[in-house]
């Protein structure tokens, strides 16, 4: 069975809510393709947090900023692009986090 409405909602979870969205899917999903791609976008959506978070802090020392602009843009870039992909039953990974889940 084909599951690229549940893998997109999975990406576009990163929209509006990072977190529980992936973990649903990851418990419910018997598909394993499914439950992988559901651990993905859990692992980036938590590292881009943390790695907003720490340029955010460091924007006071204005080294920050390029990091937080650039991070921030990954973090649309990359779910949007997941959606597109799901959407047309082409498999992706995100980057670094697929390598090492997949």
């Amino acid at each position: 069975m084909d599951y690229r409405g549940v893998k997109a909602i999975t990406h576009a979870s990163a929209f509006f809510a990072p977190f529980l969205v992936p973990i649903i899917v990851w418990l419910l999903m018997a598909d394993r393709e499914a439950k992988n791609m559901a651990l993905q976008a859990l692992l980036f959506h938590l590292f881009m947090g943390i790695l907003l978070s720490i340029s955010w802090a460091l924007s006071f020392l204005i080294i920050g900023i390029p990091f937080l602009i650039i991070f921030g843009l990954m973090a649309i870039y990359y779910p949007v692009k997941g959606i597109l992909y799901s959407l047309q039953g082409r498999p992706f990974h995100y980057p670094i986090i697929g390598s090492l889940v997949g």
